[in-house]
């Protein structure tokens, strides 16, 4: 089954963000050679784990017109998405995702997604600055689970998407998710700097994205929209 346009997660962005996802192993023969030759050394479980994200950004450069165009990896290995266009791919367990847009709707985007269950509690001090261990260790233990892979996948997508602006590293400590500004009803986080970021000299913090969770997973994106 190919990658389907995913409306639901078009919904954490901005209009005009196109979004495919899949909830399988992608078929690496579907490839183009050029986009293969990463996998020439790969286990099945990545190569088809790379395949389904290369699918899912076939799928949403279909949708903005762009066709027969190999995503192809860069010396940072990032994809390398055609010029005018910005995108973000994502995988893990069973599931991938890819989003795009034009590049004068959005400077930057991420995505991330992340099974719950997988930031057990002894990663915490790894992902997690001090105040995010005080919010996850004060909430009950029934939420943790899915808090803790919200702190993760949030600052993955923000990495991402900061990247898309400065190509500079970000570790997990040197930002934070904001418990006070998380909202789990709405599906909303915002991120703060806990170290000097080059990103600060083009976007101001806060800096917001949304999230949702699904089937085992959450799923969070955010996106710089053009000033």
């Amino acid at each position: 089954m190919p990658p389907c346009p995913s409306p639901l997660l078009a919904a954490l962005y901005p209009p005009g963000v196109c979004a495919a996802e899949q909830r399988q192993p992608g078929d690496p023969a579907l490839l183009y050679p050029e986009e293969a030759v990463p996998l020439q050394h790969a286990v099945a479980k990545r190569a088809g784990e790379f395949a389904a994200g290369r699918l899912c950004a076939r799928s949403v450069l279909a949708q903005l017109g762009i066709v027969a165009f190999p995503l192809l990896v860069g010396s940072d290995r990032r994809p390398q998405w055609p010029a005018g266009v910005v995108g973000s791919i994502t995988h893990t367990q069973g599931y991938a995702a890819a989003v795009a847009a034009p590049r004068d709707r959005c400077r930057a985007i991420g995505v991330d997604a992340e099974a719950v269950g997988r930031v057990r509690r002894a990663l915490w001090r790894k992902v997690c600055a001090p105040q995010e261990i005080a919010w996850l260790a004060a909430r009950p233990e029934s939420e943790q689970e899915q808090l803790a892979a919200l702190v993760f996948s949030a600052k993955e997508a923000f990495y991402k998407c900061q990247y898309g602006l400065t190509e500079s590293w970000v570790g997990f400590h040197d930002v934070m998710l904001d418990p006070s500004a998380c909202d789990l009803h709405g599906g909303r986080f915002s991120v703060l700097p806990l170290t000097p970021l080059k990103l600060t000299e083009q976007q101001s913090p806060p800096w917001s994205g949304n999230f949702r969770f699904e089937e085992g997973l959450v799923v969070s994106g955010m996106a710089f929209a053009e000033p």
